[in-house]
């Protein structure tokens, strides 16, 4: 079991948290996507394509906290974008730009630019840190995914691994709903996460739960209903509130079952697929944050 902090000691750092990494963080970040850009821009088969090159995940979002400093930056073809159905039989991943192909382009603007590049994952590349000037980098080769409903289509991004599977994601669609949120509860949704992120990285720093991706923090706090985030109180009693909600709905039962938790993308379940977090790790972390901030006196 975690330590138990004194009121006073989680109300400092509830405080300290309460914002993102200040002005020179942010600049060694906005310098790492400003460098894959040019990367992505100098490579000769990229002339003249519709390409996304843009950062994802909780720098964007204003979710990062200092113990999670790296940058995610997608590298998105446009055109062709991949679908799935019959829309596939339609439109199809015609032309030259295949998958495989793709990876290796990303691959050489990046190996000439940067110089040293890890290959070795499945699903990005790694350019690694360079100490006082920019965080490390993870780079995904994807390709634009439609998705069709009835009077609706849905934009995001599709990553093909090395193991041949494919990971969907809804980076514009995260942000969108993460920034109404916010404004939506005079932005404590965010301040929230980076609460819940914060007592996560100390939780697995001292060996008290598995270390978790930041990211589902922000998945968690997503489905606490604005109400409770616009709780008539302190941010103290925001946080407790907040962890309560969460931990009622991950306890919920078979009324959970029925209104399942979603991404912040409000496409994807919380739980299930090929989640890298099962819903026993959520309880945990609640838990052992409730301890950890020591609400039970």
């Amino acid at each position: 079991m975690a330590r138990q902090l004194t009121y006073e000691q989680r109300i400092a750092l509830i405080n300290k948290w309460r914002n993102p990494p200040g002005d020179s963080e942010r600049l060694r970040l906005d310098r790492a996507e400003r460098m894959v850009k040019q990367a992505v821009r100098r490579h000769e088969p990229f002339q003249g394509l519709d390409i996304t090159v843009a950062s994802k995940g909780s720098y964007p979002n204003n979710t990062n906290v200092r113990g999670d400093s790296d940058v995610d930056i997608m590298v998105k073809l446009n055109n062709p974008f991949h679908t799935e159905g019959m829309a596939t039989w339609w439109f199809g991943e015609q032309g030259p730009w295949t998958r495989q192909r793709l990876r290796q382009e990303v691959k050489d603007a990046l190996t000439n630019h940067f110089g040293s590049v890890d290959t070795d994952h499945n699903l990005s590349f790694y350019v690694p840190e360079v100490v006082g000037s920019r965080p490390s980098i993870d780079v995904v080769p994807c390709f634009k995914w439609v998705a069709y409903a009835p009077g609706r289509e849905y934009v995001g991004s599709v990553v093909y691994g090395r193991d041949g599977k494919r990971v969907i994601n809804w980076p514009e669609l995260q942000l969108a709903n993460g920034r109404t949120k916010n404004t939506n509860t005079n932005r404590r949704y965010k301040f929230v996460v980076r609460v819940l992120k914060n007592i996560e990285n100390d939780l697995a720093s001292e060996g008290v739960i598995k270390a978790l991706p930041s990211y589902f923090s922000e998945c968690l706090v997503y489905n606490v209903p604005d109400d409770v985030l616009l709780h008539d109180g302190s941010l103290d009693v925001v946080v407790r509130e907040s962890l309560r909600e969460v931990y009622r709905q991950l306890t919920g039962g078979w009324v959970s079952y029925l209104r399942p938790m979603v991404e912040p993308n409000g496409i994807k379940k919380v739980f299930g697929g090929d989640q890298k977090w099962t819903e026993k790790d959520g309880r945990e972390l609640i838990e052992h944050a409730w301890h950890y901030l020591n609400y039970e006196s």
